[in-house]
């Protein structure tokens, strides 16, 4: 059972060290799940001797007004022999067996927080006592509840002390000792009154009672003290604490707790109380008590901090990695985000990711369907055709086939194919692949300069695409395909009737004829371009755009310098402050979860 109260003290120590001290964030806080008692009481209650009679040394500031103002961890180690010392987890090699000048560095090590100005602060101090008169227990000291602010200190220094009070007490793992002196009136106490409000059927609750010895004669505290006054779940205690002049005379602490217990064993009132009063057995009880509630609550403490390993490890992924310092780290950081970006814009055109698809849309919908929607009704009028097939004669009638006619007609028609196959060629995922390369959410400048150089690399695939797109159709004008010439049924009168005028050559039929082979024709080139396009777009620019997308980025990025790949990697300051805040705080928790699965197996 030892084994827990230790395993905690490690948890706490490791909190603090790492900046988890229980206060609101946007950090998850393992400290505020871990069991813990928590001194409270008000100024002159009387808290700083009860800690001192548990420890059974005289090591804490005393003075007028707010002493303490930063809380105190006390951590108590029991251990063979007879040496006793202390260590602070801010000294970790340093050693104290005098005391004194422990008291002397708490109140240091507060200033160096809060200054000289009288200030409190939250974030606690770590001090381990080892020694062979004490159990294993851990206490935390919190500032004195105070109704007035003294010289030095704000108007508004009491009710920070009250919130810093309830920020420890008000959470369900806190145990609660409430330190109230006997000499004053029970409904007045500020240490009942608070803890009342946190704790109002006192399960985490347990009443100390000091200054018995000093109540007026003919009065006693066994109401009190055996709960009819005011009850708790837990039974109250008294102890009798040294007097001023004891301190003056710095009667030794040992000598004082014997004293007590002879107090408690001759008073009549209180004899048949003796066995549960007086700082020993407070000390043994508390420390009995922790053990419970740690053992409880491990299972629920291994869950959260299972849970909570996962959610920083996820938002760090999210966040990326932190930045080199130097210019090789950071070309090597640029790089591999680089490399990111170009595996998700090809795992696009490949079908792996969604968007793929659109190229093939494009290719098997969008380009047939625009080819369709091409009226050759202009070009292949009875006016155009009979305008061209004559003019293409000159002052010399065809013989046989208007041949320079259909050349004309048939280059008028396929010209207009120019327009859906430069269409084509305007696809890119670019943007697509960018919104889901988280690494370049991270860095802005970055991101549009690897976008850039995207567009820019692409606009060159476009361009050298579209030259190549139209150089097909320029093809299909420039030669025609004779057979398909060959394979047209012939007139019975090989040309024509010779009895009949040369203009009946022109007339509406013959023309028509003419329209009709011609529009065949057209068909038959939009059947074929219809096949070649993809193909040209596939191997000059969605080929090339797979192999060589940011080649050109690449060349320039390796002549940049320190300064210029700084720019490229400007991440937010709030996202760097962020991610150094979770890697420390998943430091804890891995750590944590390291202590609570060593002590299970040594089990």
């Amino acid at each position: 059972m030892e084994n827990l109260i230790s395993l905690v003290n490690k948890l706490q120590r490791a909190c603090t060290a790492l900046g988890d001290h229980g206060e609101e964030s946007a950090l998850p806080t393992l400290w505020d799940s871990l069991p813990a008692i928590a001194v409270v009481g008000g100024q002159s209650s009387g808290k700083s001797s009860v800690l001192e009679s548990v420890v059974g040394k005289d090591f804490l500031p005393r003075g007028s007004g707010i002493v303490t103002r930063r809380p105190l961890v006390l951590q108590l180690h029991r251990i063979d022999g007879d040496r006793e010392y202390a260590e602070f987890m801010h000294q970790p090699r340093k050693r104290y067996t005098d005391f004194a000048a422990v008291r002397k560095e708490i109140a240091d090590e507060t200033d160096r927080e809060t200054g000289r100005s009288k200030q409190i602060s939250p974030v606690p101090i770590h001090l381990s006592i080892y020694s062979p008169n004490v159990v294993n227990l851990t206490l935390v000291d919190l500032p004195g509840l105070t109704k007035v602010a003294v010289e030095g200190q704000p108007d508004s220094i009491v009710q920070d002390i009250e919130n810093m009070v309830r920020s420890y007490i008000e959470k369900p793992n806190c145990i609660i000792l409430a330190v109230s002196p006997a000499n004053q009136d029970l409904a007045t106490s500020d240490a009942i009154k608070i803890s009342r409000e946190v704790d109002p059927k006192g399960e985490r609750t347990f009443g100390v009672l000091t200054k018995i010895d000093l109540m007026d004669k003919g009065t006693d505290a066994v109401d009190i003290l055996e709960g009819r006054s005011y009850r708790l779940q837990h039974p109250w205690v008294g102890v009798v604490n040294r007097s001023q002049q004891d301190i003056n005379k710095n009667v030794d602490m040992i000598a004082a707790r014997r004293r007590e217990r002879e107090y408690f064993s001759s008073t009549p009132e209180y004899k048949h109380l003796a066995p549960r009063m007086g700082s020993e057995y407070l000390a043994k009880m508390l420390s009995k008590h922790l053990e419970q509630v740690i053992k409880s609550r491990i299972p629920g403490i291994q869950s959260l901090i299972t849970k909570t390993i996962a959610e920083l490890e996820t938002e760090l992924n999210r966040l990326g990695k932190p930045i080199a310092n130097d210019a090789g780290g950071k070309l090597y950081t640029i790089m591999e985000i680089c490399r990111m970006f170009d595996s998700i814009y090809k795992e696009h055109l490949d079908g792996v990711r969604p968007g793929g698809e659109k190229v093939y849309h494009v290719f098997d919908n969008q380009f047939p369907v625009a080819i369709k929607r091409l009226q050759f009704d202009k070009q292949l009028s009875m006016e155009n055709v009979r305008k061209l097939i004559t003019e293409a004669d000159g002052y010399q009638p065809h013989l046989i086939a208007p041949e320079q006619g259909y050349r004309r007609l048939i280059e008028s028609c396929l010209v207009s194919i120019r327009g859906p196959a430069e269409a084509a060629v305007d696809t890119d995922l670019v943007r697509k692949a960018m919104s889901e390369t988280h690494e370049l959410k991270q860095f802005p400048t970055l991101r549009v300069e690897v976008g850039n150089a995207a567009f820019e690399s692409l606009d060159r695939m476009r361009d050298e695409s579209k030259k190549n797109t139209l150089k097909l159709v320029d093809m299909e004008c420039s030669y025609l395909t004779v057979d398909f010439f060959r394979k047209l049924p012939q007139d019975v009168e090989k040309g024509g009737n010779p009895s009949h005028s040369i203009f009946d050559r022109y007339n509406d039929t013959y023309l028509r004829r003419i329209g009709q082979t011609v529009l065949s024709y057209v068909n038959m080139v939009c059947a074929t371009l219809r096949n070649s396009i993809p193909k040209s777009i596939v191997y000059c620019q969605v080929r090339e755009a797979k192999r060589s997308l940011l080649d050109h980025f690449f060349t320039e990025l390796g002549a940049r310098e320190m300064k210029q790949l700084s720019k490229l990697l400007d991440e937010d300051p709030a996202v760097m402050g962020r991610r150094t805040n979770l890697a420390k705080r998943l430091e804890l928790y891995r750590s944590a979860q390291s202590e609570i699965d060593a002590v299970a197996w040594s089990k």
